[in-house]
This record gives structure tokens, C-alpha cells and sequence, in this order.
């Protein structure tokens, strides 16, 4: 008798061939069937007209202070998500000495928007240096399993201690240092290693992160330390100046150590490098034996504004400032007078003291109602032009500004405005339907966990199933076959899980029992139970009947259930000796 059976579901391998109806068996944490299972299970799931997925592994989150807290890990774990890699674009919290701690927040809560005060709460910090840091998230069992990089901010705070200041150039004994630190994690399991190198990424004090302003020779230093081991990915969020020519240092590394780089490929108006620039100059690398590997979002990298959110339009206004430090109920009733309304429309903006390396972004934020969208129950995120907010403003015969103050004001207060800020130039996600079938690019950048103010993207692995191959209607669409293998098979192999996305006999039992039909991304909220009360924008789904973790059911019908198998994965995952044989 089998543990669990999975009878009757249409079976979607991972390995992009076409799907087909069969019973999946398993065994302990593994499969050990898939076709006509004969033996019953001691719990069986019916999964007739049903789609059964491995579950999907999510390469680009910051979950490295929650993971320290949270068993259930939301709202990856909502989506069919089984596996997340965190520690990315050069921001984590080891290593980490004591008098350290608050900057360390401080600058996770500047690149990443997650409450200070959560973090301050929520960690433990029984750890100083990375191995520790691994010990420490070993020690919680969770919904689904988690690795991680070793964050360059980190490093370089280690080594350089009141040193590191925006522009601080490290001795060769530094980089020496940093070298032996990152060493010493990947062979304590950590995945790959990650540096930040854009102007965008700032800490809560708005100074530059470390590794912005990294020499190529700091980095390669470090890359070639992942040599020495053997394994990794070098993982880099870059601006990408022209005059940095980050694509021959990274194909050199990649080339001397064997070993992938891979960075954001986002479209971008700020960027120098178009993104089919981007992608020529990663080709010509790879064209000559390097492994670049760009990653891509599948939907416009936005902005999800609220009055209660990190932004909104009238965050700038002389009225919101006068009561943006109240209380939610006090706040609430001042935004519903007419009065307060009418005085705060009637004020100019006032930007005294804001960046001005990002007063093009804050502009659009502030009034760039051809770009911004009302997010109402049905929301499409790939909306065309007569749905922005100028365009039905115009239509109801009121000024954009009226419009998006109502807006706001809807659902008690509750009210969202998008705004796609990357991968939207054109208006569409045409330029993505390639980049999709490419070999050299990966889904990802969902940054699940973070942003938690401002974004919720951790939904993206349903978003691609719902937007990608069922409903898409301004373009054109991806199989369901193809969109499994980019979301299991090749997120995994990037970062040498071998083990898991892929449905056959040896691998782990991580699956997805999915009700294709009727899956659903529901209405994003706001909610504040983070530690210390902190606040993050949260979304669920409809149409997940069950989420199975290493042959335990985690979800069923989108509920949570007791199981806990997840857990930490250290270093590479070995292939099952089934596939290796042949």
C-alpha cells in the first residue's frame, strides 16, 4: 500500500512533454509511481479534471528575516510554491556581528520595504557568522523547504565595519576576507552569492547599499571563491551602465569558474541598456562559453498603492503630511470630510527632500495618471490604456486626482491603485511572450516576501497559469506544459536542485493539485501581522485543491494544514539514481 495516491489528474510533468491522465504514487517524501497505480493508498486525493504540477520553485524572494520566524511562509506557500532561494540582490542578515543588527535592518528595510520594527521583533539573532545563520534556519520546520545566497551588503559589513560608507573601496586584505566568508557559506550549504549594483537600492537612511559601487575586480574575487567550491550561482540587481561593462566581467567569471551569473532583466525606462540590449550583450558572452542566465518577471513590476500603503499618489501633498503620523482611525476621518478633500486637491505637491536620482519615479507616483490603473475585483494585470485612471477620470467627467482620491477612499478606505514602474514601456507584456521560450532566461524576481507595502508579486506562479496560459486576450499566450517546466524544471536546475520540479518515479513528492478551470488570483489586502504589528500586502487563490511538500499535504482547498516538512537545503541536490541509471 502506497502513502498517498493522486488518482486520475492530468499529469504535467515539468519536463515540458505533452500532459496526460494518470495516478501519481507516493512513497515517504518521494514518488515512486506515476501511470496506472494499481495499489490503493492510505489516503488517496481524486484528482479527476484536475492538473498536477510539481510544486514550483521560486528562485528570487527575501524571506531571510521571516524564515527565521514563520513556519507557514505566506504568501509564497499560497501558490504552489514549495521551495523559495532568498538572500538576493546583496541584502540578508549574516554575517552579522552584534553591533550590527539595526543596520543590517536598516538596510533590508530600505531595498526591500519590510518593517524594521517586524524584523527588530521577529529575529532571534542567535547567530553571528553565515554557517550559524544556516544552523538557525534549520532549527524551524515549515510548510515548504528554503535556501539561500550570502549576501554581499552583509559581507562587506562584516569585513569593513564602520568602513563600509557609500563608495568605500576595500584593501585586497578585505576582499581577501570577504572571499574566505562567502567560501566558508557555500560549503555550509548556502546556494550562490548576491550583490546589489543599482542607485535604487538604498537603506532606510537613503545611503547606497554596499556593493554598489564594487569594483569588477572586488567581485570577481569573490566569484572565483564559488569556484573553489565548486558550486553556486552569482546572483547581481545591476542598473547596468554602460560604462561598468558588467556583461565581459560576468562572462569572465562564468567562464573561469564554470559556474552561472545571473541578473535582473527588467524594462526600464531609467535603465541605459534596453532590455534587447541587455539580452544581445548576455548572448554575445554565452555565444562565447559563458553562462549568463537573465532573470525575467511575467508581469509588469509595479506599485500597489493605498492610503495605509508605502506610497500613494497625495503622499506629498502638505495635507496627507499633516496627518500621515495619526492613527489609521484618525487619518480615516479626515480623509473622508469634504473639506479635507477639497484642500488637499487644491495644494501643490511638495518634494523638498526627496531624491533626485529617483524624481522621475516620484513624478509618476505623484501624477502620472496615464500609468496608473484601478484594481477592482477582476483586475487584469496587463491592462490597456482605457482602463488607466486619466482614461475613466475623463470618462466620468472628473479630474484624474478627484478620481484616484475616491478610488482610494473605496472598501472603507481600502482602495488600490497599480502602477507598473518596470516592464511596462509599451503598455503590454508583448516583449515577454519570447523571452518566455528562451532557453537563457528564468522566471523569476517575485520577490516574495518583500516590498511588503508596496507589492505583491509572490502570486506570480498563479498569475502565469491564470494570465500566461488561460486568459491572456491582448496577445498571445504560453502552453501549460511550457509554463510548468519555467516554473519547476529550469527554476531548480538553475540552482542545481536536481532533485525536485519534475514529476517522475525518485524525485521528492512536491506536487500542486490544481483546478485550472477556476484558478484565481483574489482581491490583494493589507494586513498587519508581521511582528510588532508590521504591515504587508497579502493575496490569496482560488483553485489550489492541494499543495503536497516531500509527500505531505500542506494545503488543501487553499487551508493550511499541521504538516511542517519543509525545511533548510543545503548545497547542491544529487539527481535520483533512477534518472541518472539511464
Amino acid at each position: 500500500m502506497h502513502d498517498l495516491v493522486i488518482r486520475g489528474g492530468t499529469v504535467v510533468d515539468g519536463l515540458g512533454g505533452k500532459p496526460f491522465i494518470a495516478d501519481v504514487a507516493i512513497d515517504g517524501d518521494l514518488i515512486t509511481q506515476v501511470g496506472a497505480v494499481v495499489e490503493a493508498g492510505r489516503e488517496e486525493i481524486d484528482a479527476t479534471g484536475r492538473v498536477v504540477t510539481p510544486g514550483f520553485v521560486d528562485v528570487h524572494t527575501h524571506y531571510d528575516g521571516q524564515a527565521t520566524w514563520d513556519e507557514e511562509m505566506a504568501p509564497s506557500s499560497w501558490h504552489g510554491v514549495t521551495t523559495v532561494i532568498m538572500g538576493n540582490c546583496g541584502v540578508g542578515f549574516a554575517p552579522a556581528k552584534p553591533d550590527r543588527h539595526d543596520w543590517l535592518i536598516g538596510l533590508m528595510e530600505g531595498v526591500e520595504d519590510i518593517p524594521g520594527t517586524a524584523l527588530a521583533e521577529g529575529m532571534s539573532w542567535d547567530w553571528e557568522t553565515f554557517p550559524e545563520y544556516m544552523d538557525a534556519l534549520e532549527k524551524l520546520p515549515r510548510t515548504i523547504d528554503i535556501a539561500t545566497h550570502v549576501p554581499h551588503g552583509a559581507v562587506r559589513a562584516y569585513v569593513l565595519g564602520d568602513r563600509e560608507q557609500p563608495g568605500a573601496v576595500p584593501t585586497d586584505e578585505d576582499i581577501d576576507a570577504m572571499s574566505a566568508i562567502v567560501e566558508d557559506g557555500l560549503r555550509a550549504g548556502a546556494l550562490g552569492f548576491s550583490t546589489s549594483r543599482t542607485v535604487i537600492h538604498k537603506s532606510v537612511d537613503g545611503e547606497l547599499v554596499p556593493g554598489t559601487t564594487a569594483t569588477a575586480d572586488e567581485l570577481v574575487r569573490i566569484g572565483r571563491a564559488m569556484g573553489r567550491v565548486g558550486h553556486g550561482v552569482f546572483e547581481m540587481a545591476s542598473d547596468l551602465r554602460r560604462e561598468w561593462n558588467e556583461f565581459s566581467w560576468m562572462g569572465d567569471l562564468s567562464r573561469e569558474t564554470g559556474l552561472p551569473v545571473t541578473f535582473a532583466a527588467l524594462q526600464s525606462i531609467a535603465k541605459e541598456l534596453p532590455l534587447d540590449e541587455q539580452i544581445a550583450m548576455m548572448r554575445a558572452e554565452n555565444d562565447n562559453g559563458a553562462n549568463i542566465v537573465a532573470q525575467i518577471a511575467l508581469r509588469g513590476n509595479g506599485v500597489v498603492m493605498a492610503w495605509r500603503g508605502t506610497v500613494h499618489p497625495f503622499r506629498f501633498k502638505p495635507s496627507w503630511k499633516a496627518i500621515e503620523g495619526l492613527p489609521w482611525d484618525a487619518q480615516k476621518a479626515k480623509l473622508f470630510d469634504p473639506e479635507f478633500k477639497a484642500q488637499l486637491l487644491s495644494e501643490e505637491h511638495d518634494f523638498t527632500g526627496q531624491p533626485k536620482d529617483i524624481m522621475g519615479l516620484i513624478m509618476v507616483i505623484a501624477g502620472g495618471w496615464t500609468m496608473q490603473f484601478e484594481m477592482d475585483e477582476d483586475f487584469d494585470y496587463e491592462p490597456g490604456a482605457e482602463a488607466s485612471i486619466a482614461a475613466r477620470a475623463a470618462a466620468r467627467g472628473v479630474s484624474p486626482e478627484d478620481y484616484a482620491y475616491d478610488l482610494l477612499c473605496e472598501d472603507d478606505g481600502a482602495g488600490f491603485i497599480y502602477l507598473p514602474i518596470l516592464n511596462y514601456a509599451d503598455g503590454n507584456l508583448d516583449f515577454l511572450e519570447t523571452l518566455q521560450k528562451d532557453e537563457d532566461t528564468v522566471n523569476s524576481l517575485s520577490d516574495g516576501g518583500a516590498h511588503c507595502g508596496t507589492i505583491c508579486d509572490a502570486a506570480s506562479p498563479t498569475f502565469m497559469l491564470q494570465h500566461w496560459v488561460r486568459d491572456r486576450k491582448r496577445g498571445g499566450r504560453i502552453s501549460l506544459q511550457h509554463a510548468i517546466k519555467r516554473q519547476c524544471h529550469d527554476t531548480a536546475r538553475l540552482y542545481d536542485l536536481n532533485d525536485r520540479g519534475v514529476l517522475a518515479p525518485g524525485y521528492l513528492a512536491d506536487i500542486n493539485v490544481i483546478d485550472l478551470e477556476n484558478l484565481r488570483l483574489e482581491k490583494p489586502w493589507l494586513a498587519f501581522d508581521l511582528p510588532a504589528g508590521g504591515k504587508r500586502l497579502l493575496q490569496k487563490a482560488v483553485g489550489y485543491d492541494a499543495t503536497i511538500k516531500s509527500g505531505e499535504i500542506t494545503f488543501r482547498g487553499g487551508a493550511v494544514t499541521d504538516a511542517r516538512p519543509g525545511g533548510l537545503i543545503r548545497g547542491p541536490q544529487s539527481v535520483p539514481v533512477a534518472e541518472a541509471a539511464e
